[in-house]
């Protein structure tokens, strides 16, 4: 697990430290070597967190003729396989990493080489005869892929903040994409708050040449639902491929942890780990008993007869650490689970490297509880759509009454109802709370394209579909890379490997949820190995106490302070998140989510454009 960064730039003679500037801002996603390769015109850079072959894996990694070099991120489990092929094929290995079986496999492959690959990855090859550039991102997004493209420049790494030492990178905020950020949390296609940078997309690769860019896709996800197995079987068919997925996920020359919360994904993945090594696993809690996975965490290592280490965390350091996260994490994201796994990753990288982790499981499997709503839905939709829509229209202007939000969120259909069931602030009044309009579309325009790819299939798939492709990447992975790799510790995730794809969608809706269950397949075959009480846990979220830290006179003077400074007031109306703040101090609304996207912004604009 690594960081690399590097440039294009042919028009502006650049120094030959800048790229060593550059790589130096992502050192914390290793530690252990770092190194560069430089010609006129181009740079790569490379920071190493060593993982397999200690002692030989270093990069930039060049081909036999040494006319390609390879920076690349992440872990290839099937990269022994490929690279015995490739043997046979003629080609030469110098090391036992996998990282040398991309380059050859570029060699042999040329574009079609992403899609042979299991695994998680962010990578380019620069080939320097023909001076094209090269680059994939993993199928899910697991490893991040920023570029600048501005003037003739192509700046490109792991995280944006290594773009801030180049001469060139002109560091601008992309304004107009915060109605976007304040609905979702994150900006739902491939753009940044930055200007001019962008992400690449899971499943995609790139071509730069000439000043060009050429982007492609090589992966989409396909739902082949089938209907012939029973739940037992699919239960088979997960422990089968399940256990095939942790040991592919455990190779390493370095010793591997476990994340270990209270829910069956982690639980299952601590078991089928503890199968094949002694293990050390780490949990995290708060000191509020109430909001604790702890005590479920621990029961369970005690049980399953691994070791278990454990971190409790106060508001002083949540909101200590604030900044810190919203830093490391590049662009503001306000989910506040970000913050308890900065810390857990924290304690975790103090006794191991690797940690496996039990991300994906619940937008692959069918694991949140809002994938229910479609079958308490499902007898009403029969309803014309003209009388839901009148219902509707009286539910909304009447007082409030049990049903009311079934009635009024009954009138659309999926397609419009959800996207992550809600968001934090609805089309109709962002503009309420910025400080001057900034004109943008309705944010479902955005998850339009993703439910027109499976118009055909049931809700509940079209919820995991929209979630897959905008939750999982744009939220979920983004945090779980930045926050493992700001403590140097690579994070893998076993549900989120090719084969257990497969799987996943092919089982039919009514094993993945019912009114009762969510991840129906999953915890049959989890029941099989874990305790009952470990395999029927009720989805938690990683729940924080934020709700009601920012009630009490300290927390809330922090936010307070920081919504009426100069930053606030440039970009959003004080007096109207100011009610916001106060109305849910005073308990007259539950506006959590809402105080805590303003004030991420806030700090986040502190760490980029005052601080760095």
């Amino acid at each position: 697990m690594c960081g690399f960064v590097g440039y294009i730039d042919a028009q502006t003679p650049v120094e030959d430290s800048v790229i060593r500037e550059m790589a130096e801002r992502i050192k914390h996603r290793g530690p252990d070597q770092d190194d560069y390769y430089v010609e006129d015109g181009a740079a790569l850079g490379f920071r190493r967190l060593s993982i397999i072959d200690l002692d030989n894996g270093s990069q930039p990694i060049v081909n036999e003729d040494d006319t390609k070099v390879l920076v690349y991120n992440g872990e290839i489990y099937n990269y022994q396989s490929l690279r015995e092929e490739l043997r046979k094929k003629g080609h030469i290995f110098k090391t036992e990493t996998d990282s040398e079986v991309l380059i050859h496999g570029y060699e042999e492959y040329g574009a079609e080489l992403p899609k042979m690959l299991r695994g998680m990855f962010a990578f380019v090859i620069w080939d320097k005869t023909e001076k094209k550039l090269f680059g994939a991102r993993d199928i899910f997004g697991i490893k991040p892929f920023y570029y600048y493209l501005e003037d003739g420049k192509f700046l490109f790494g792991s995280e944006i903040k290594s773009f801030l030492p180049y001469p060139g990178f002109k560091k601008e905020l992309n304004i107009d994409r915060i109605p976007e950020y304040l609905s979702f949390e994150y900006i739902p296609n491939n753009e940044t708050l930055f200007k001019n940078v962008y992400k690449l997309l899971g499943g995609e690769y790139f071509t730069y040449a000439d000043g060009k860019m050429e982007i492609n896709r090589y992966f989409d996800f396909k739902y082949e639902i089938d209907e012939s197995k029973t739940l037992d079987q699919w239960a088979d068919i997960i422990t089968e491929t399940f256990a095939g997925s942790t040991a592919a996920h455990k190779i390493s020359d370095v010793e591997v942890g476990c994340f270990l919360s209270s829910g069956v994904d982690s639980s299952y993945t601590v078991h089928e780990l503890a199968k094949l090594q002694k293990l050390k696993t780490f949990s995290v809690g708060y000191e509020e008993e109430k909001y604790s996975e702890l005590s479920y965490a621990q029961e369970f290592a005690r049980v399953d007869g691994v070791e278990n280490f454990s971190i409790k965390i106060s508001a002083d350091d949540f909101f200590g650490i604030a900044p810190t996260v919203q830093y490391f994490m590049d662009e503001p994201l306000p989910n506040p689970s970000a913050l308890p796994l900065y810390f857990l990753a924290k304690k975790a990288s103090e006794y191991v490297k690797v940690v496996l982790s039990g991300e994906g499981a619940d937008e692959l499997f069918g694991g949140y509880n809002y994938y229910k709503e479609p079958l308490d839905y499902a007898k009403y939709m029969k309803v014309p759509q003209p009388v839901r829509t009148a219902l509707a229209a009286v539910a909304s202007v009447a007082p409030k009454f049990h049903g009311k939000r079934f009635l009024v969120r009954g009138k659309y259909p999926i397609e419009k109802r959800y996207i992550r069931n809600n968001y934090v602030f609805d089309f109709t009044e962002r503009d309420k709370y910025l400080a001057k309009k900034i004109p943008s579309k309705n944010p479902a325009e955005y998850t339009k394209c993703h439910f027109e790819k499976v118009k055909d299939l049931d809700d509940v798939t079209k919820m995991q579909f929209a979630d897959i492709n905008t939750w999982l990447l744009y939220d979920i992975l983004q945090k779980a890379d930045k926050m493992s790799m700001a403590n140097s510790l690579e994070l893998r995730v076993p549900f989120l490997d090719r084969e257990m794809l497969k799987v996943a969608l092919s089982i039919p809706a009514e094993y993945r949820v019912r009114q009762d269950k969510t991840k129906v397949a999953l915890r049959e075959a989890a029941l099989r190995q874990l305790p009952p009480k470990t395999a029927n846990m009720r989805k938690l979220g990683f729940p924080v106490p934020l709700n009601d830290w920012l009630k009490q006179e300290k927390y809330y003077n922090m936010v307070s302070e920081k919504f009426n400074s100069d930053i606030a007031k440039e970009f959003f109306n004080v007096s109207a998140i100011m009610k916001l703040l106060n109305d849910h101090r005073d308990g007259k609304a539950s506006n959590m989510k809402k105080v805590w996207s303003i004030y991420t912004f806030i700090i986040w604009y502190e760490e980029y454009f005052i601080k760095h």
